[in-house]
């Protein structure tokens, strides 16, 4: 990327931070940039990043798609690239434990599989710590984080000059094959993103191994890191995902993600005693996007689910959403929240 570019990004999506509005068009106009992995195109990653935007950059699993994870609009362009169909938990990337402590609680076993495997192939799910910060966009409104620190030299100069968490799912559109190298990118998300900074090809090439370090230790995901290392390592076994005491999987209960008050979808006309959670040009106390903006109700959506809950509203009715591109995700959402509870 030259530096006539590199700035014309930057400035834009500053501008888009700074007064408020959403990406949308930043990038998509234009071919996705193909940036050396050189110090100058570190500090490029990194100052984009910082206005926002989307890399994909090299681990030593596959390519990942990076934002800022602080940031619900720019975590929520990550969901628009890829067509993810639903707020699926992302995982963050740190750089160093000093950064993975300040986001998560751990506890002995965590302690001891990430001093034994990072930096390295294996996500750990531990709980969130209530100042983490991130956007609850990253974590689906959960109350845990899916956390690595990636053993990849550019990855790690990466983290450390941002400065910050990085929410990265695989660089590649949702339901495709996982990219090993900036080809396989530029092939899946030409235009749609901003840059990819080209690390060769990854090491390892499959994902990372995710344990769920809340309770008894569970495997989520097989991966990078063989099974057998981590249970040596704790000396026990993990809980398999076809054993009966799995955890359920984060997302997939029919009734999640909701307010305490009762939910109805598709409402034009709120009823007495609703209080309506607009999207669009329509009067309402909280809107996802009064300019009909799937990009900004997205990264509304969780945060004025809590604010309903802060208002004490016990019946909420909800504007009706195009069920295309994030709308179907926010309606994924939305229906669970409306779901009957047990």
């Amino acid at each position: 990327m030259d530096a006539a570019h590199k700035g014309r990004v930057v400035h834009s999506l500053c501008h888009a931070r700074i007064t408020g509005q959403p990406k949308r068009g930043v990038m998509k106009s234009v071919k996705t940039q193909r940036i050396v992995a050189d110090a100058r195109g570190v500090a490029a990653v990194a100052e984009i990043w910082q206005a926002g935007g989307l890399v994909a950059f090299p681990t030593e699993t596959v390519y990942g798609l990076g934002a800022d994870a602080r940031s619900d609009v720019a975590v929520a362009s990550i969901y628009e690239a890829k067509g993810r169909p639903s707020f699926n938990p992302l995982i963050v990337h740190v750089a160093d434990m000093a950064a993975a402590e300040a986001l998560c609680v751990f506890d002995d076993t965590a302690m001891r599989l990430a001093s034994a495997f990072w930096p390295g192939a294996l996500t750990l799910v531990l709980p969130l710590r209530s100042d983490a910060g991130v956007s609850k966009l990253v974590t689906a409104g959960l109350d845990t984080l899916a956390l690595r620190m990636p053993d990849h030299g550019l990855a790690r100069k990466l983290l450390t000059a941002f400065g910050g968490p990085i929410a990265a799912p695989s660089a590649n559109p949702s339901g495709r094959i996982s990219p090993t190298t900036a080809d396989h990118v530029i092939a899946g998300l030409d235009g749609q993103i901003d840059v990819v900074i080209d690390g060769g090809a990854c090491d390892v090439g499959v994902e990372s191994t995710i344990v769920r370090c809340v309770g008894t230790p569970a495997l989520l995901r097989a991966g990078g890191v063989p099974t057998e290392a981590l249970e040596a390592c704790l000396g026990a076994s993990l809980v398999m995902p076809d054993d009966p005491a799995m955890p359920q999987a984060p997302g997939q209960l029919a009734s999640h993600y909701a307010p305490v008050g009762a939910v109805r979808l598709n409402v034009t006309e709120p009823a007495a005693g609703e209080v309506l959670l607009g999207f669009g040009p329509v009067e309402a106390p909280l809107n996802l996007s009064p300019a009909g903006d799937l990009l900004e109700a997205a990264a509304n959506l969780f945060a004025c689910l809590h604010q309903l809950d802060a208002m004490g509203a016990a019946r909420i009715a909800v504007s009706p959403i195009p069920e295309t591109g994030l709308g179907r995700a926010i309606n994924d959402r939305l229906r669970r929240a409306a779901a009957p509870r047990g």
